[in-house]
């Protein structure tokens, strides 16, 4: 959840009321009333970019050998993806101007007491992210599919599921929803994908526990859907509950998304599976697109953020992951890129479910006169990390959270191929 603080019913009635004379009047001068948001921050994006992206091209382009024609499915996603970046870029600051207009905006509440903290930021701007995203996603079936493709039904589906929960999230933004309806939406947004899924039911035991279950592939059956379910609703709410400061929600999302495609570049390049490697490539048609639109929304969600991404994109980038996860036969591997989740979520439970009381907003303290967070005694990530090092500024603290994130998904490498050795 964004730490933002929506203005008031009362309060925008009454100003709606106060201007409806002049909008009626002479509709174009309110447009202009709002000032611009500020430009994308590109210098960082781009060095962001390149940190992250740097092993994936190493690893596609130098030290494996990738057939052509996957890799030329690949690359056509890639400038896509591309493209879709610099759409993004363009499309958030016309999109803002017209949520400000529809009164959809909020104030930075770690920026509270400061001349920041009065500033009205555009929020909800997920939705231009999601709707590039699906444009990109379905003109790449042009260059890569046939109408015949095995993996098309499966596509259609998973494209059908973001597209769902993309729909919802931007409800939710509306709406402000309760927490017992926001866990039951993406079990609704699932059921084109559990209902097309014709995927194998079977996970791959570790290594190490193989003497310990007796079996290298275990089969769950109807069992296996269930656990889909439950991690397409983990995913998308764990995104939307590790969140609170600028940058951290879509940062969070851009580090995962980088690892995924640095995992399915190295299944591709180590298996001679056509069927495996194409699951992983079909996870990383949808990773590319998800991975640039959101670096787009990052250059303005970044500290200072000029809009926010509201549950619509933490919502649309949980349901993602959580389905190339699943399609491309990673699900495992993904909760441990998770891992920051996982432990926020556990550290939550207790405020969740309503044991220990939950205020709506569980962000930490701002002092005006330090600009530093204070944590607070709500079970989140972000407060423990501040409870136990110390008094941070909003940027420095996201900055750290992003590392751990990092930290979190090179431990998975590690335990994934070092320790555990290879699945298959």
């Amino acid at each position: 959840m964004a730490a933002r603080k929506r203005a008031s019913a009362s309060t925008e009635t009454s100003n709606e009321k106060s201007l409806s004379t002049a909008e009626k009047t002479n509709h174009k001068p309110q447009e202009s009333t709002d000032p611009p948001i500020a430009p994308p921050k590109s210098a960082f994006i781009f060095k962001l970019a390149l940190l992250l992206l740097a092993p994936y091209f190493y690893l596609l382009f130098y030290h494996y050998k990738i057939q052509d024609d996957l890799k030329r499915s690949i690359l056509i996603n890639a400038i896509l993806s591309l493209a879709g970046f610099f759409l993004t870029v363009k499309m958030i600051p016309v999109a803002s101007r017209y949520v400000l207009r529809r009164n959809l905006f909020g104030y930075d509440i770690n920026k509270k007491g400061t001349p920041q903290g009065t500033v009205k930021v555009p929020e909800s701007l997920g939705i231009v992210v999601g709707i590039v995203f699906l444009v990109l996603a379905i003109l790449f079936q042009y260059f890569n599919f046939t109408a015949d493709s095995n993996w098309l039904v499966e596509y259609n589906a998973a494209l059908a599921c973001i597209c769902f929960m993309t729909l919802l999230g931007f409800v939710d933004d509306v709406l402000d929803l309760p927490w017992r309806v926001k866990l039951l939406l993406p079990s609704i947004a699932a059921l084109p994908l559990l209902m097309a899924y014709a995927g194998h039911t079977t996970i791959l035991i570790p290594k190490p526990l193989v003497p310990y279950v007796g079996h290298d592939i275990l089969d769950l059956g109807w069992l296996y859907k269930l656990y889909m379910g439950l991690l397409v609703v983990f995913c998308t709410n764990s995104i939307n509950i590790h969140a609170g400061i600028n940058g951290l929600e879509v940062g969070q999302t851009v580090v995962i998304a980088s690892a995924i495609i640095i995992h399915n570049v190295m299944q591709i390049g180590a298996s001679v599976d056509p069927e495996y490697q194409q699951a992983h490539a079909f996870s990383v048609y949808l990773t590319q697109p998800l991975l640039a639109t959101s670096m787009a929304l990052l250059s303005y969600n970044w500290y200072p953020s000029s809009v926010f991404v509201g549950d619509t994109y933490t919502y649309f980038a949980g349901m993602t992951m959580a389905v190339v996860g699943i399609l491309g036969h990673f699900s495992e591997t993904l909760l441990i890129f998770f891992l920051p989740q996982v432990i926020n979520f556990l550290l939550s439970l207790p405020q969740l479910s309503g044991y220990v009381y939950c205020p709506r907003h569980r962000l930490p303290r701002f002092d005006p006169q330090t600009g530093l967070l204070t944590g607070t005694n709500d079970g989140t990530v972000v407060n423990v990390y501040l409870r136990i090092f110390g008094r941070k500024s909003e940027k420095s603290l996201c900055i750290h959270l992003l590392l751990v994130q990092a930290i979190g998904c090179c431990f998975c490498f590690l335990l994934r191929y070092l320790l555990a050795g290879w699945y298959k």
